[in-house]
């Protein structure tokens, strides 16, 4: 049982499922999926939390080291020695190939290509990235964004225009969440040589206005689903949904300009944790109103 629970915990459990949420919400907002089908959606989520597992496990494998000198990542399955790295390596393989196939065999093989694109971007260039320059946050934000690609792929079959509006989304909303997380864990991260903030000087006024120069960019493209006909505002559902859209974004600039005003480690903890909140509200609004 306790190595079945370090297998788990290689996958980061909770990481992925946030991930592959979007995944299944953008699925579901393809003009091309009618009616919910449970079987094919179980499929995507399991598909998707394969391919995020394995590139998560890659990443433990990877920095099992800086991992160990951490105490928010030191008790992690490889870092303490649990699972050796080449069983590490191993259920990467094996998880991956699998997540791939399920949705080359289940959907489409475009959905399963841009799927094995993430794992290799997230695991082999932002990993390593990471201790060399601050650019591995913008690298890092394009495999964060391909669930989102991948959901509507799997559902439409082509990467159309709404598909590219929701990885625009979650694209942008990736910037504020981890300078918020970096942030906060900055000594650590210092400490083994993460460069993921934007200023080397760490925590600046910089960094806070770039959150909310990003965290503005959000408000046009969630609002994009309403203009290309993806989404509609013309019914009850869609009212609501278009006002929890603005009401999500004032929510996340306010955020931002409170970490400006304060530059205070709580404020970007309260930037990080209302970053969880809002996207899946967004998603979800925007479920609420597909035409």
């Amino acid at each position: 049982m306790k190595k079945i629970k370090d297998y788990v915990m290689l996958m980061k459990p909770s990481l992925s499922i946030m991930v592959v949420f979007s995944s299944v919400i953008s699925y579901l907002l393809a003009p091309k999926v009618v009616e919910y089908d449970w079987l094919m959606i179980f499929l995507l989520f399991a598909g998707g939390m394969l391919v995020t597992g394995s590139a998560n496990a890659i990443n433990q494998v990877v920095e099992k080291d800086t991992d160990a000198q951490m105490k928010r990542t030191s008790t992690r399955p490889v870092a303490a020695g649990r699972v050796s790295v080449n069983e590490g390596w191993a259920f990467a393989v094996i998880t991956g190939a699998a997540g791939v196939y399920l949705l080359g065999h289940y959907f489409n093989w475009l959905s399963a290509g841009l799927a094995a694109f993430s794992l290799f971007l997230y695991a082999f260039i932002y990993t390593p990235l990471k201790k060399v320059n601050s650019i591995a946050v913008l690298i890092g934000a394009v495999p964060g964004a391909l669930p989102c690609l991948i959901g509507w792929a799997a559902g439409d079959d082509q990467l159309t225009a709404g598909g590219w509006i929701l990885f625009a989304f979650q694209f942008f909303w990736q910037f504020p969440h981890f300078w918020a997380i970096a942030w906060v864990a900055h000594r650590d991260y210092s400490a083994v040589g993460f460069k993921l903030l934007p200023a080397n000087e760490g925590p600046t006024k910089f960094t806070a206005i770039q959150t909310i120069a990003y965290s503005l960019l959000l408000v046009p493209v969630t609002l994009l689903p309403y203009f290309n006909g993806m989404c509609s505002y013309d019914t009850v559902a869609g009212m609501i949904s278009i006002g929890l859209i603005i009401l999500g974004n004032l929510f996340m600039i306010g955020r931002c300009v409170t970490l400006y005003r304060t530059m205070e480690v709580s404020a970007a903890r309260k930037v990080m944790f209302g970053s969880y909140m809002y996207l899946p509200v967004i998603l979800f609004a925007l479920l609420l109103s597909k035409v």
